[in-house]
C-alpha cells in the first residue's frame, strides 16, 4: 500500500508540491479547465484540472502551491491508505473498539443480549465495515471511525443515565445503544468523498438498522422473548425522540428516551468540538445551522 509522506499543511506557498491528492468536489468549468476541491486528511485546496475526473479518485500531482493549483499532468493512484486523504477520528480506533468492549462485558450479560450483540461485534465483516463508518456526511462525527466514536459515546452517556435515574432494563438500553446507528454502515458511502449511499436516500439508517435487527433475529439459532425483540426494535427505531426529528415512532420507552437524549448530547458536543477546532479565544465562531447560532468562545 502506497505511503503518503507529505500533506497539504506541510507545503509553503509559491513551494513546488510534489505530492498526492484526493478528487473531492467538482465546482466549475474555468475556460478549458475544471476546478475540483482536492484534500488529504490535513486540509483541502481547490485545483483546475485539463479534464474532468471522477470523485474519489487520488492522484499524484506535481506542481506548484498558489491559491489555485494549476495541473497540466497527473497519474491516478490505486494503492494508497484512505486515511491519508480523508479526516480521521483523534483517537485511534482500537482504543475506541477496547472502551466499547469494556462497557459491553459489565453490562450486556444475557444470553439474548450476547447473542444478538456477538451476531454483529463478532463478525468480520460487520467489524471492519464499522471501523471505518463515520457518523455523518456534515451534522456530526464526519470522519472516519467517527461511527465508533459516536457509538461509544451514546453507550457512555446512556451507562450514566442509566446509573443515575435506576433504569429498570440497563442492558437493553445499553445494547440498544450499541447498536442505535447499526443502519449508517449502509446509509453512508466512507470510501471517498462522503456521502449518502442509495439505499440511504430512500430508507435511512433507523429502517436500515431494523431490517438488519430482523435478519439477525432470524438467523440466529435461539428462541429470543418477545419483549427482547421489540424492545430492542423499539430504541433503534426511536432513538431521534420525535417524528419531526426523524423517528418513525416518538420515544416512548424508559430506554428510548435515555438512548435519545445521549445520542443528542453526544451529536450537539461534536459539533461544538469542531467549531473550536476553527475558532479562535475570545472570538465568536461562524452560525452553524445545526445549532442554529455562532458560538462565543
Amino acid at each position: 500500500m502506497g505511503n503518503k509522506k507529505i500533506f497539504l499543511r506541510d507545503i509553503k506557498n509559491n513551494e513546488q508540491i510534489k505530492t498526492s491528492l484526493m478528487v473531492m468536489k467538482y465546482l466549475h468549468r474555468d475556460g478549458n479547465k475544471y476546478v475540483f476541491n482536492m484534500s488529504d486528511k490535513s486540509g483541502h485546496i481547490k485545483a483546475k484540472l485539463p479534464y474532468r475526473v471522477p470523485l474519489g479518485k487520488v492522484l499524484s500531482i506535481d506542481c506548484k502551491q498558489n491559491s489555485i493549483l494549476d495541473i497540466e499532468e497527473f497519474d491516478e493512484i490505486k494503492d494508497y491508505d484512505l486515511k491519508d486523504y480523508l479526516p480521521t477520528t483523534k483517537e485511534p480506533i482500537e482504543n475506541i473498539l477496547n472502551e466499547i468492549e469494556e462497557i459491553s462485558k459489565k453490562y450486556i450479560i444475557s444470553t439474548e443480549g450476547k447473542l444478538l450483540n456477538d451476531y454483529f461485534f463478532k463478525d468480520e465483516e460487520f467489524l471492519n465495515k464499522f471501523k471505518e463508518a463515520i457518523g455523518g456526511v456534515s451534522m456530526h462525527h464526519n470522519y472516519i471511525g467517527g461511527l465508533a466514536e459516536h457509538t461509544l459515546n451514546v453507550m457512555y452517556l446512556t451507562k450514566v443515565l442509566c446509573e443515575r435515574y435506576s433504569c429498570k432494563r440497563k442492558e437493553i438500553a445499553i445494547l440498544s445503544a450499541k447498536l442505535h446507528d447499526i443502519g449508517k454502515l449502509y446509509e453512508l458511502e466512507y470510501h471517498g468523498p462522503f456521502k449518502y449511499t442509495l439505499q440511504g436516500e430512500l430508507e435511512g439508517h433507523i429502517v436500515i438498522g431494523v431490517q438488519m435487527l430482523d435478519r439477525a433475529f432470524n438467523n440466529i439459532d435461539y428462541t429470543f422473548s418477545e419483549e427482547f425483540i421489540r424492545r430492542i426494535k423499539g430504541c433503534v427505531t426511536q432513538h431521534h425522540g420525535k417524528i419531526e426529528y426523524g423517528s418513525p415512532r416518538p420515544a416512548n420507552m424508559e430506554e428510548s428516551f435515555i438512548i435519545n437524549y445521549a445520542d443528542s448530547v453526544d451529536a450537539t458536543m461534536n459539533k461544538i468540538v469542531q467549531i473550536k477546532d476553527n475558532t479562535s479565544d475570545d472570538e465568536w465562531s461562524e452560525y452553524d445551522r445545526r445549532l442554529e447560532t455562532k458560538l462565543y468562545l
